[in-house]
């Protein structure tokens, strides 16, 4: 295993950290656990290989994935760097403490090395974290309940160069890969300014986890995307760690052999990659910029978020996401609106296009392609 100094907080993290996001689960529903008997193996396999950052949060896995990692942990704290995240965002002291009582409880721990408030932007920044919940974030500090500060982000790249530019995270967890690089920019200046860099999402929140004829024969010698997609990421010296989420033994090992023998790629290699990216990504817009114009469609047809799951497979050539992607339309709270066939051709949307795409025609080829 190849490791990094994760920024000023002087841990040395290994290159390939452990999300427990996507834990393999067994039950319906609400009923729904952590299949700990195939879980906590994958988590021990990656211990054993050297893995020694490990980040889990309140709600993932049905609230179930605090309480795994946990009980993954025996005999193995004083090794492992531990990250997990407080959602809470209220100005309430009581609520926010809570958070952080319930997740030592479940962790079994009596310190957390890298905690996190859940989802930052600037918004909630100057609103609720800058004047009060960095406060709280202290005094734990103070009481030796957290080691180390930091924030997932969710915004723009230039609202993230102003959160770095407080100095206040030692290190930030945030979405880069292939298909989505507008934080490039912001991980060179928090690499600058010495705080810790830690990518989330870096298959594309599984959109890279899958085959692809249009990006498999990219770079001689990588054949899978998955390893394309990882390697990319660990090839920027400004990343300590490529935070991947497994639900298979073979996705652990896979991610295992990769960061054992990272060979980051060459600056030729990286200009390949980045110019025919741009290319598909013209092409990709070609077909929708995704501006939302065309939207609220009536029925509720969610049209950019439709043609976002095409393009996937007809640019990317990411067919098996784009479909299942297209299949969980309208099932969670966060994927709202409904699929292609609820289209009742009135052309509302076509008439307020900026690209004139035959909509009503495209979303019944979507459809056809997706379902």
């Amino acid at each position: 295993m190849i490791y990094r100094k994760l920024g000023r907080t002087g841990l040395s993290a290994s290159i390939l950290g452990f999300g427990a996001m996507r834990l393999p689960m067994k039950g319906e529903g609400d009923a729904q656990k952590v299949d700990r008997e195939l879980a906590i193996p994958m988590i021990h396999r990656a211990f054993n290989s050297g893995v020694n950052y490990i980040d889990t949060a309140v709600g993932y896995c049905n609230s179930d994935s605090q309480r795994t990692v946990g009980e993954a942990l025996k005999g193995w704290r004083e090794k492992i760097i531990l990250s997990t995240k407080n959602p809470c965002y209220e100005l309430d002291e009581k609520a926010w403490w809570k958070n952080l009582e319930d997740s030592l409880e479940r962790l079994q721990v009596q310190h957390i090395d890298i905690y996190n408030h859940h989802g930052i932007n600037w918004k909630s920044w100057t609103e609720k974290v800058e004047p009060f919940l960095s406060k709280l974030m202290m005094k734990a500090k103070d009481q030796k309940l957290i080691r180390h500060i930091c924030f997932s982000f969710h915004d723009s790249n230039e609202n993230l160069k102003k959160l770095i530019e407080t100095g206040y995270p030692d290190v930030i967890t945030l979405q880069y890969n292939l298909l989505d690089r507008s934080n490039e920019e912001g991980i060179a200046l928090a690499h600058e300014k010495g705080m810790g860099v830690v990518v989330m999402g870096p298959v594309g929140g599984g959109r890279l986890g899958v085959s692809s004829e249009v990006l498999e024969k990219l770079i001689p010698g990588t054949n899978r995307v998955p390893a394309l997609a990882l390697r990319f990421v660990l090839s920027n010296p400004h990343v300590c760690i490529a935070l991947s989420g497994m639900s298979t033994m073979e996705q652990v090992q896979e991610n295992l052999e990769i960061a054992s023998d990272n060979k980051p790629f060459t600056d030729e290699e990286l200009d390949i990659i980045s110019e025919h990216l741009q290319k598909l990504k013209k092409m990709a817009e070609l077909y929708c910029t995704g501006c939302n114009y065309c939207m609220p469609c009536p029925k509720d047809v969610a049209i950019p978020k439709i043609f976002e799951r095409y393009n996937r497979g007809r640019v990317y050539g990411l067919w098996d996401n784009a479909k299942k992607a297209y299949s969980d339309l309208g099932k969670v709270q966060w994927d709202k609106g409904s699929k292609a066939d609820a289209c009742v051709n009135c052309g509302l949307c076509e008439d307020k296009c900026p690209q004139k795409i035959p909509i009503r025609k495209m979303l019944a080829e979507a459809h056809k392609r997706l379902s």
